[in-house]
């Protein structure tokens, strides 16, 4: 990144952070929000990603719930929805760190201790407190720390809001390529060998496009792995530092990814995507799919032996088996 560009980018998002501080202050800031749990999607690398909707939440918050309250710290700071006071204080023998903000603080939670964490945040939740989550970088509770106070807070009938926004998941599938029709999100894949070859084993039978994260230290070992089991002439995408100055989308197979990335190390965030595997012309229909082509010709007036004959005329099916199928969901 040369001055030019990096002077060019960052006047830009300073000049976003005084616009969105004016029209913050032509939105109704008054207007009440319900007291519940707001997952809080922040950017993903470009500071300009932020929502409106996003900055109202978090500065009308009594709490802001993060990952790492360093790195989320510059995204508050940025926005004006802190101050620079730090306070340490210690709640059951657990140190933590507030990030006093205006109306607001920013209360480290993470993976490590949020088990410790969730009795005194439902309780000020119940009290009537507006409660939001951020992670790092992303939407929250899709492959971050969060999902089991989500889980609890909707057991509990505590509302549980989600303010949408960036999505590594999402901005890497719009752009790579690969179908976007049906797709699997994998996420993070097991630290254990065998856990993670099994689990690369269901993905590489799917026919659905494959997503995963990855992090920059785990490619080879990924790329390895998966090259083995989906095969070399698997089509993939890699998108990293997505939504930043070095972005890149990388396309090619497998067996070349190995390749390309065998002599470099990637730094930031990897999505990668594998596309799924090519549907066989007489490999034969699910027992599901059947019956839903069952179902839609019956209903739509045809006889329970016509719709037998054109379902197994239009697939790989044989007769008798459809036969049968139609005769154990309709009868005679």
């Amino acid at each position: 990144m040369n001055k030019t560009q990096s002077k060019s980018q960052f006047s830009s998002v300073d000049h976003l952070g005084s616009f969105h501080g004016v029209m913050l202050r032509e939105i109704d800031l008054q207007l009440d929000l319900k007291s519940g749990l707001y997952l809080v999607a922040t950017p993903i690398g470009n500071l300009e990603d932020i929502t409106l909707r996003a900055l109202r939440v978090l500065k009308s918050a009594d709490v802001i719930l993060s990952e790492d309250t360093r790195h989320s710290g510059k995204l508050l700071q940025h926005y004006h929805i802190k101050t620079p006071l730090v306070r340490f204080l210690t709640y059951s023998s657990i140190a933590f760190i507030w990030f006093q903000c205006e109306f607001s603080y920013a209360l480290s939670y993470h993976k490590f201790n949020e088990f410790e964490r969730q009795t005194s945040i439902l309780k000020r939740l119940q009290e009537g407190d507006i409660v939001a989550l951020i992670s790092d970088a992303g939407t929250p509770c899709i492959s971050d720390p969060g999902m089991e106070l989500a889980k609890l807070c909707a057991a509990e009938n505590i509302p549980v809001i989600p303010i949408p926004g960036p999505s590594a998941l999402l901005a890497a599938l719009s752009a790579s390529g690969l179908p976007t029709n049906e797709f699997t999100f994998v996420g993070f894949l097991p630290k254990h060998a065998a856990s993670r070859r099994e689990r690369l084993k269901i993905s590489a039978n799917e026919t659905a496009t494959q997503i995963f994260f990855v992090p920059p230290h785990k490619i080879h070992q990924f790329l390895e792995e998966a090259s083995s089991i989906f095969g070399d002439t698997r089509s993939c995408v890699i998108a990293r530092e997505m939504t930043k100055i070095h972005e890149e989308f990388w396309r090619g197979n497998l067996g070349e990814a190995c390749k390309a990335f065998s002599a470099q190390q990637p730094k930031g965030e990897i999505t990668l995507l594998i596309d799924g595997k090519e549907k066989s012309a007489d490999e034969a229909p699910s027992e599901d799919h059947l019956e839903l082509e069952l179902r839609e010709l019956i209903s739509s007036g045809h006889s329970l032996s016509m719709a037998v004959k054109m379902v197994s005329e239009g697939t790989s099916a044989k007769r008798r088996d459809v036969y049968a199928l139609a005769l154990r969901l309709f009868g005679k």
